[in-house]
């Protein structure tokens, strides 16, 4: 398996109620087609042996000991991965519903079920005993194993602990302390009947406990063939990984259901270290048992789990609603902000590119919002020696098409200027004749913020800050910036999204701004042209955005960055255009810290961000040595 995943596999079979070895070949044939899609553990339904349903039959002897039976014929194929499967287990004359864990030929434990539903529709503890508190060895047929509800399992790199449908349902859910033990991944034997509106709620249980738990979560529901006297089972799979759903089987499915993912255990286990409240958790099972199950086999590639390319853009059918909470929260800044300096009035400077769009955008609704007149943004475009036609002009129409207050300050007078004083040659294009540029808008944004009693809106986003692709005291400096935490990825889908909550010619406006390639027009333009792109000189922004988000988001060494990147963008970029740019970012965000560690405040909308003040803090003489070793 690629570094730091294991795949997981959630089983719901047809159930032949009362047909243990019936059940048992279903078992068995499902475990060599897991083995050959490169499963490492596999949970299937609670009861799964014997049937759910079964009732007072499952106090007879004759259905326990054919349960046992078909377990230990079971075991011989589980060579190279772990099963859980369920069954009715008598032990000293108490009868407990359990999850036995298979693997690698052996019967590792049983785990008891906990918490026995009875009430309503169930009423387990009619024939189970509760398996709180129960630590027993048990010595059956030669056999020795464990029967304990607190138990972890070490296998190949994770470890996963059990617990059984109801166990999930309560106030305290025993998987909380396993996972606050060390379990990386939850395996849930269920029974849980179809009602109407209840698979929303269990799916939501099931999604909040593994988001809680920094874990994933595996769940295996009873289906087609249980008892429908007075239940309906939907059969229900699904793997899920800290609050989202990697996989989910069909419901209500004669055939079956599996849900198979490939969790990724490295950046859960990075979460949880950087959620500084998880192992605040008092630890009530320290004398839990771990028990060693020996390597898994490999699962071969591509990995089977979600892999979004563009990971911070919003897609599907929420898409929309998500894009509007993330304009809401960069709205809500500024109108705190200015709300809390009693301003009226910002400065941004529009160069008709993404970012500052987005900001004038943003400027424009956060005003609407606060009953403010829109000629209190002003507007200042101001261009240079690298100026394109197209974005001039956009920068134009769009502050006209706003209604904001509209003003052109050509920088080419005042930058010739500056090159003589400091004695650049105007003719050489270096970083010099680069940043004087920005430093000169900046200065100008400044001064006319005095001059209005305003605050000057930054522009910069998060894709930028990651690179250091901004002038030192230039265009990173600014009194508020509402897309610090915006990557170039999604600022694409915020213009876009909110140009449409305006009228048609904005919309046109900004789909053309969209449209153009990104560029810090600070080289001489050629007949009006664009001689500088900024995807030319660093790399596609859809890559560097990948890297950061997985950088970011699972503490990914650069093997596995590449390795997802691959996968991601399979048939877009070859190895060696993936490879070269990830030491690009790599070399760029270690030496670039000395930029971020005094950026403005503004907004964090998403799970990443670099603000020194809060979510990455970090050296400015880091040393990337180790993260380009790959």
């Amino acid at each position: 398996m690629p570094e730091g995943f294991a795949r997981i596999a959630a089983v719901s079979l047809p159930v032949h109620l009362g047909d243990v070895e019936a059940n048992e070949r279903e078992i068995m044939l499902a475990l060599e087609r897991l083995r050959t899609q490169g499963v490492q553990a596999a949970v299937f339904p609670e009861l799964c042996l014997t049937g759910y349903t079964l009732g007072d039959l499952l106090l007879h002897g004759l259905v326990q000991d054919r349960a046992w039976a078909a377990l230990k014929r079971l075991k011989a194929h589980t060579d190279g991965l772990t099963a859980v499967v369920g069954l009715p287990f008598c032990h000293e004359g108490r009868l407990y519903n359990c999850a036995a864990v298979l693997g690698n030929g052996a019967i590792h434990a049983l785990v008891p079920k906990t918490y026995l539903p009875n009430g309503n529709e169930f009423y387990e503890t009619r024939w189970f005993v509760s398996g709180a508190g129960v630590c027993e060895t048990v010595t059956r047929d030669g056999l020795t194993f464990p029967l304990s509800a607190e138990l972890l399992f070490e296998m190949g790199g994770f470890v996963f602990g059990v617990e059984l449908c109801e166990d999930l349902w309560v106030p305290l859910p025993p998987s909380s302390h396993l996972a606050v033990e060390g379990a990386d991944l939850i395996l849930n034997p269920s029974a849980s009947n179809a009602l109407a509106a209840k698979h929303a709620y269990r799916r939501g249980l099931l999604s909040q406990q593994s988001g809680r738990l920094y874990a994933g979560y595996a769940y295996a529901g009873a289906g087609f063939g249980e008892s429908t006297s007075d239940m309906v089972f939907d059969g229900y799979t699904g793997v899920f990984e800290n609050g989202r759903a990697l996989s989910e089987g069909e419901r209500f499915s004669m055939s079956g259901s599996l849900a198979v993912a490939d969790v990724d255990i490295g950046r859960l286990r990075y979460q949880r270290q950087r959620n500084g409240s998880f192992h605040q958790m008092p630890r009530m099972t320290r004398d839990i048992q771990r028990l060693t199950l020996g390597p898994a086999h490999d699962a071969p590639l591509p990995l089977m789990r979600p892999l979004e390319p563009l990971p911070f853009v919003p897609f599907g059918a929420e898409a929309g609603e998500r894009l509007e909470e993330i304009a809401g929260i960069q709205c809500m800044g500024l109108e705190t902000r200015l709300h809390a300096v009693h301003g009226r009035t910002v400065v941004v400077g529009v160069s008709g590119g993404l970012d500052s769009t987005l900001a004038l955008l943003v400027a424009v609704r956060a005003f609407d919002a606060l009953g403010l007149d829109r000629s209190g943004i002003h507007a200042i475009t101001m261009p240079g020696m690298g100026t394109g036609g197209r974005t001039h002009s956009n920068a134009q129409k769009l502050m006209e098409a706003l209604g904001v207050t509209a003003l052109e300050i050509p920088i080419g007078d005042a930058v010739r200027q500056h090159f003589l004083d400091i004695g650049q040659d105007e003719n050489v294009h270096d970083v010099t004749y680069e940043n004087s540029q920005a430093r000169e808008r900046t200065q100008i944004l400044m001064d006319y913020a005095n001059k209005v009693g305003g605050i000057v809106l930054g522009t910069g986003d998060l894709s930028e800050a990651a690179l250091g692709f901004c002038t030192y005291n230039g265009d990173h400096m600014s009194m508020y910036n509402v897309n610090c935490s915006v990557p170039k990825t999604l600022v694409k889908s915020l213009v876009g999204y909110l140009s449409r909550c305006f009228d048609e010619t904005v919309a046109a406006i900004c789909q053309d701004v969209i449209d153009t390639p990104i560029s810090p027009e600070l080289l001489p333009t050629s007949q009006g042209e664009l001689q500088q792109r900024t995807e030319d000189i660093l790399g596609d922004y859809a890559l560097h955005d990948f890297f950061l988000y997985h950088l970011m988001d699972s503490g990914a060494s650069a093997g596995k960055l590449k390795m997802l990147a691959m996968q991601a963008f399979h048939g877009v970029y070859g190895e060696a255009r993936v490879e070269a740019q990830l030491k690009t970012f790599l070399r760029r965000f270690f030496a670039q810290q000395f930029k971020r560690n005094c950026v403005p405040d503004g907004p964090k909308v998403g799970s990443v961000s670099l603000s020194p003040r809060g979510d990455w803090r970090m050296p400015s003489d880091m040393q990337a040595g180790m993260w380009l070793d790959f």
